[in-house]
């Protein structure tokens, strides 16, 4: 083997001669592997055109920090000679006016290769202020080497270059910081304003951890954010009257009464509880305890967020959508309950709900079974529907004894029977036909579900002896264009009629309704079809830019429904009247999808697009509480109004509805329409299209983005 080809490792100790066969040999391997070259030069090619690129992208920034290098130094020399009385001297400016372009062009190379440039300064944290320290201790050493070259280092100072060091490095890092002290100033005193010009949502945060941390500084980064925290909650007091990001630690979980108060004294009162750490558990009774009063006082109870959750809606897989809160959606603290009215309705009774299987049904049992009733009827028409709900109660409550009956509202029979074998105390009333178009579509079905159903339902209330009957009512069924809202509307009279015919008796029955708007959530709403389109990538349907409409959570609506009835009952309020949810200001619906989008950690138009539809059929723009015929009473219960419209007699609302049945019986949709328009003045059913009409206007359009096909789509949401 010749020494040529021999390892690098045998040729010998490496001095003298021994290093030149040493380098001659590692060229020579170099050279004979062209290929190895090529990969080096492409390595730093493509170092060189990263850094360039940073550059380019943060030039702004590099321009500054040259600017201020140049600066550091001419202070730090004028510090420096100013001591020793040179600072006028004509040699020591001309080193100077020497030093400072070879400072400048040394900075100009440095900085960017130091990597000062590829962070995003935005999330910079302390170990990225290290490499600001790098940066200047690069650049001020390879100055020294300049100079010595040029001058020996004789033309000015040594110590010149530490005091440039000394003040180049918190003047790079000032700049740095500047957007990290905006973000802490989000939460300021102005905060509540902020927000494109609209109030943000004041949380209380219980636990000031890393969670917290996290979460509070994501808020503080993101301008879309509507969460304001306003204070953290902490298990023990030791760490009160500090500041976690700007946010006070108010006190432990047990002052969180005080903290409120104190909180709404100062007018800002928290929407939100959230838990940053992790979602209570039954084994800690003190957050337990912390929950309940939360919802006493009305404040949600939530998690972080998922608007914090940055996602990519193009990735070519389905999403995995993480739950949504609902009343995230809404821009009103919920009512504040009266419980033990509640109990005092419900405990030891025997309770009936019709169409126990639906959104409202479900929630309405889950409620009234954690009131300890001696027992709860379920009746429905569905089976897998009664089965769910069955198989939740008993999994939920498995004290509470329950019957699940399929049985149709329209079997006057069927429904006395099971009224009268149990000795009903209660009765609510959920079972209709709710969706606007089908019921439009479908009209004699909606007769004989909504009005003659209804009467069933009556009447065998009545023949049972229960205490009173509470009927869900809708919005709809103010000044109607649809069929379903004027079914409703008719039972809504035969209830008003039956309460104030019972008044007076000596077995008195309460016949009450409860009017409401739409429910976030509920089977057939726009929260479901808005989860399922923001599930395939968009697009979200809208039928109108200008339609609107009233909201509400499952929960709260029958929450303030069982409170209305229990004050109801109770008081004997209401005799005659319709109790109303304060539902707050109507909402729109374009709003609320942009909303949602957001609170998906999408954006608006640009990931997911938004796409109008037009009206279906026996839709309006908007709906109201309260008829133009209606008198609005003063209701003394908290997030509940009151309605009296002009009674029908109880005897020609009977005869209507037995001519009524027949003629639906009979697929007389003509004769029904012509009826229900005599009976109700206020049944605009001229202003509604024809179905074929109807399907034909659809003539969809995106908001910035490309038309679909002019047909009427699958899914669109009122």
């Amino acid at each position: 083997m010749s020494q040529l080809e021999q390892p690098l490792e045998t040729v010998g100790p490496l001095g003298g001669p021994s290093l030149l066969i040493a380098s001659a040999i590692a060229l020579g391997r170099l050279v004979s592997k062209p290929r190895t070259i090529l990969h080096v030069l492409s390595y730093f090619r493509r170092r060189l055109t990263g850094r360039t690129k940073a550059v380019g992208k943060n030039l702004p920034l590099y321009v500054i920090d040259l600017s201020m290098a140049l600066a550091a130094l001419s202070f730090a020399s004028f510090m420096r000679l100013g001591l020793d009385g040179e600072v006028n001297n004509p040699e020591s400016f001309q080193s100077l006016l020497f030093a400072l372009p070879c400072f400048f062009l040394t900075c100009v190379v440095i900085f960017p290769v130091t990597c000062l440039y590829t962070r995003n300064w935005r999330y910079a944290s302390i170990g990225d202020m290290f490499g600001i320290v790098r940066a200047v201790l690069v650049a001020s050493l390879a100055f020294v080497f300049v100079m010595f070259v040029a001058t020996r280092l004789d033309s000015i100072p040594r110590s010149v270059i530490v005091i440039e060091a000394l003040l180049l490095v918190p003047m790079l890092i000032s700049v740095r910081i500047r957007s990290k002290l905006l973000e802490v100033r989000r939460f300021g005193p102005a905060a509540s304003r902020a927000g494109n010009g609209r109030d943000m949502v004041p949380v209380l945060l219980v636990g000031a951890s890393d969670a917290a941390d996290l979460y509070i500084r994501a808020l503080q980064r993101d301008q879309d954010a509507r969460h304001w925290p306003v204070g953290l909650l902490e298990r023990g007091a030791t760490t009160e009257g500090y500041f976690l990001r700007g946010v006070p630690v108010l006190g432990s979980i047990e002052d969180f009464d005080a903290v409120v108060s104190d909180l709404e004294a100062r007018g800002i009162k928290p929407r939100h509880v959230i838990f940053t750490e992790r979602m209570p558990g039954l084994v800690d009774p003190a957050l337990d305890a912390l929950i309940d009063r939360a919802e006493r006082l009305g404040i949600a109870v939530s998690r972080p967020a998922p608007v914090l959750e940055l996602r990519n809606p193009k990735h070519e897989s389905r999403f995995e959508l993480r739950p949504i809160e609902l009343t995230d959606l809404l821009e009103r603290p919920q009512a504040v309950l009266d419980k033990g009215a509640l109990s005092r309705m419900i405990e030891n009774g025997r309770v009936v709900v019709t169409g126990a299987g639906g959104s409202i049904g479900g929630e309405l049992t889950q409620q009234i079974a954690a009131l300890g009733p001696a027992e709860v009827i379920l009746i429905d028409n569905s089976e897998y529907n009664l089965y769910a709900i069955d198989l939740e109660l008993a999994e939920k409550f498995p004290g509470v004894s329950r019957k699940p009956y399929i049985c149709d509202v329209r079997d006057a029979v069927r429904l006395g029977e099971i009224f009268q074998r149990h000795s009903v105390d209660l009765v609510f009333h959920a079972a209709a036909l709710k969706h606007v178009p089908m019921v439009e579509l479908n009209p004699c079905e909606g007769i004989l579900t909504n009005v003659i159903g209804t009467m069933n339902v009556a009447e065998a209330t009545r023949l049972c002896g229960a205490k009173a009957m509470v009927q869900i009512s809708t919005d709809k069924v103010v000044n109607t264009t649809n069929v379903m809202g004027a079914t409703k509307r008719l039972a809504e009279l035969y209830c008003q009629s039956l309460d104030l015919a019972f008044v007076a008796s000596e077995t008195p029955v309460r016949f009450m309704t409860v009017r409401f708007g739409n429910v976030l959530g509920s089977s057939g709403s726009l929260i479901p079809l808005f989860k399922r389109q923001l599930a395939r990538g968009g697009p979200l349907t809208v039928t109108d830019m200008e339609m609107k409409r009233f909201f509400m959570t499952i929960r709260e609506a029958v929450e303030l429904t069982l409170q209305a009835s229990a004050h109801g009952l109770e008081k004997k309020l209401g005799q005659g009247e319709i109790f109303v949810l304060d539902m707050g200001a109507p909402i729109k619906i374009i709003d609320m999808a942009r909303r949602m989008i957001k609170l998906a950690g999408y954006r608006p138009d640009e990931d997911i697009k938004i796409e109008i539809v037009g009206c279906r059929p026996g839709e309006k723009l908007f709906e109201e509480l309260f008829d133009e015929r209606e008198r609005r009473v003063d209701v003394p219960i908290s997030g509940v109004l009151g309605a009296v419209p002009n009674p029908v007699p109880l005897d020609t609302l009977r005869k209507a509805f037995s001519q009524l049945r027949r003629l639906a019986r009979a697929g007389d949709t003509a004769g029904v329409l012509d009826l229900v328009a005599e009976l109700l003045p206020s049944y605009r059913r001229g202003d509604a299209k024809p179905a074929a009409a109807a399907s034909a206007s659809f003539v969809p359009h995106v908001i910035r983005g490309s038309a679909k096909a002019a047909m009427p789509p699958r899914d669109a949401a009122a």
